[in-house]
C-alpha cells in the first residue's frame, strides 16, 4: 500500500488514481503556491490538498509554499513563510516572502511548474520566483472578484482591481477557472490563455447510505421535522441574510411543515447568524469526514444562497448525498445544477427562497425524484477525470516552457 492510500484511508479519504490510472505525471515536481492552505478549512484548501493527493497519486511530487498558522502540524511537504493575521478576517493569514528566497528554494527541490492558487502575497511572490528561477508559471481563479465588488460596494475599486487580476493571471501560461461560466467572464475582462479545471466529487464519502436519525437527534432535531441544511463559511457574502430572513419568514407560513435549520461551518458571521437565527437553527461549527457526511444525508434540503462562489464544492457534495437543493440563481449554481431538478430563487429574495423551502418540505415525492437526479449528476463527475484535464494541461505546459528554453540556447 502506498502512503498516499494509507492517508487515504486514515482519514477516511478515497482518492482517485491512487493504483496509477489516468494521465501520469512521471516525476513532474509542482510548486504549489497559496496564502490559504490546510489547516484552514475552506473550499480552497480543500481543492489544493486533494490536488496534492492527486499529484502524488500519479507519480508526480508537490510542495506547498504558503503562510505560517499557529496551529499546523510541521510537514517537511509544505514550506510556511512568516504571516500576521488578516485584520478584516483573522482566520486568514498574510505573508510577503522574499521572491528571491522562494525562487531559491523552488531551484533546490527541483520544481517543474509553479502553480499559484491566490493572488496576493504568496501568489506574488511565487510569480516573480518562477521568472526569476526560469519556471513555467501557471494560475487558478477561486474568488469571484466582480461579486465581492458588487456585495460590498466597491464600485471605485473595480476598474484597478480587474487591471491587477489580469496583469497577475496573464503573467501564466495558463489561468484555471472552476467552470465555463467564470471562464467566459474572464476573457471579457481580457484574460488570456484560460482552461476549464472543474471539480469532482467522491460519491463514497458522500451518499444517501450516510443518512442518520442517530444524528439528528444529538442534536435536538426531530424525526418529523424538515431538517433545511446550509454547509460553508459564515460570512456575509455568503447570502446567509437572505436564508436567516427566509427561516423567519417560515415560520409564520401557515402552509409550511415544522423546520429547522442546519448550520454546517464557521467564521466571522457565525456570532450574528446566531443572534438572528434564535431557536430556529442548530450551529454545530466546522466538520469533516464521516460526520459531515451523515450531516449532508441527514439534511432534508440544501439551501446554497451564495451568488459570490466561483463553484461551491458543497454542491456537489448536497447531490451526491442525493439531497435536492435551493440555489441563488446566477451563472455558476445553473451551470452546475443543470438536469438536477434543483429550484432556483432571485438573489437576495428571502421570500421566494421561504416559498421555495415551504414547497419542497410539501412533497416528499418531488425531494425523491430531485435526490435521485442530482445523485446521477454527481457519480458522472468524478475527481479522476477532473485531474485527468488537468494533468493533460500541466503536462503540455512544462513541455512547451523546456521547448521554448532548448530553442532560446
Amino acid at each position: 500500500m502506498s502512503s498516499v492510500e494509507a492517508e487515504s484511508q486514515l482519514y477516511g479519504l478515497h482518492v482517485e488514481g491512487a493504483r496509477g490510472d489516468g494521465v501520469p505525471l512521471d516525476g513532474l515536481r509542482l510548486a504549489l503556491v497559496s496564502d490559504t492552505y490546510a489547516p484552514q478549512l475552506n473550499g480552497v484548501t480543500r481543492t489544493l490538498e486533494r490536488l496534492v493527493r492527486a499529484v502524488e497519486s500519479r507519480g508526480g511530487e508537490a510542495r506547498v509554499f504558503t503562510t505560517t498558522d499557529p496551529r499546523a502540524e510541521p510537514d517537511p511537504k509544505v514550506h510556511r513563510s512568516g504571516s500576521i493575521p488578516f485584520w478584516a478576517y483573522p482566520q486568514l493569514r498574510l505573508a510577503v516572502p522574499a521572491a528571491d528566497g522562494l525562487a531559491q528554494e523552488m531551484s533546490k527541490w527541483g520544481a517543474d511548474l509553479v502553480h499559484a492558487a491566490t493572488p496576493f502575497g504568496m501568489g506574488l511572490a511565487a510569480r516573480r520566483a518562477a521568472r526569476m528561477a526560469n519556471l513555467p508559471f501557471v494560475t487558478s481563479y477561486h474568488t469571484s472578484f466582480s461579486a465581492y465588488a458588487h456585495f460590498y460596494q466597491l464600485g471605485l475599486l473595480s476598474a484597478p482591481g480587474w487591471r491587477f487580476l489580469r496583469w497577475f493571471h496573464n503573467g501564466g501560461a495558463r489561468t484555471f477557472c472552476p467552470t465555463t461560466a467564470v471562464s467566459r467572464e474572464l476573457e471579457g475582462h481580457g484574460f488570456e490563455r484560460t482552461a476549464v479545471w472543474g471539480r469532482g466529487v467522491n460519491t463514497k464519502d458522500f451518499a444517501p447510505s450516510w443518512r442518520s436519525y442517530e444524528i439528528r437527534r444529538s442534536y435536538g432535531l426531530a424525526d418529523t421535522e424538515f431538517v433545511v441544511v446550509y454547509v460553508g463559511r459564515l460570512a456575509r457574502e455568503k447570502g446567509l441574510d437572505v436564508l436567516l430572513d427566509a427561516m423567519s419568514r417560515l415560520s409564520t407560513m401557515t402552509d409550511a411543515p415544522p423546520c429547522r435549520l442546519l448550520m454546517v461551518g464557521d467564521g466571522p458571521y457565525a456570532a450574528e447568524c446566531r443572534r438572528r437565527a434564535g431557536e430556529r437553527a442548530v450551529f454545530v461549527g466546522q466538520r469533516s469526514g464521516p460526520e459531515l457526511s451523515r450531516l449532508f444525508a441527514s439534511a432534508d434540503l440544501f439551501v446554497f444562497p451564495s451568488t459570490t462562489d466561483t463553484f461551491g464544492n458543497v454542491l456537489l457534495e448536497a447531490m451526491a448525498s442525493a439531497l435536492p437543493v435551493a440555489a441563488a440563481d446566477c451563472p455558476v449554481t445553473r451551470e452546475l445544477l443543470s438536469g438536477a431538478r434543483s429550484s432556483f430563487f432571485a438573489a437576495g429574495d428571502s421570500v421566494g427562497l421561504a416559498r421555495q423551502i415551504a414547497n419542497w418540505g410539501r412533497d416528499p415525492g418531488e425531494r425523491r425524484l430531485a435526490g435521485r437526479a442530482g445523485r446521477a449528476l454527481a457519480e458522472g463527475r468524478t475527481w479522476a477525470l477532473i485531474f485527468d484535464d488537468l494533468f493533460r494541461e500541466y503536462r503540455g505546459v512544462v513541455r512547451r516552457h523546456r521547448a521554448e528554453r532548448a530553442t532560446a540556447r
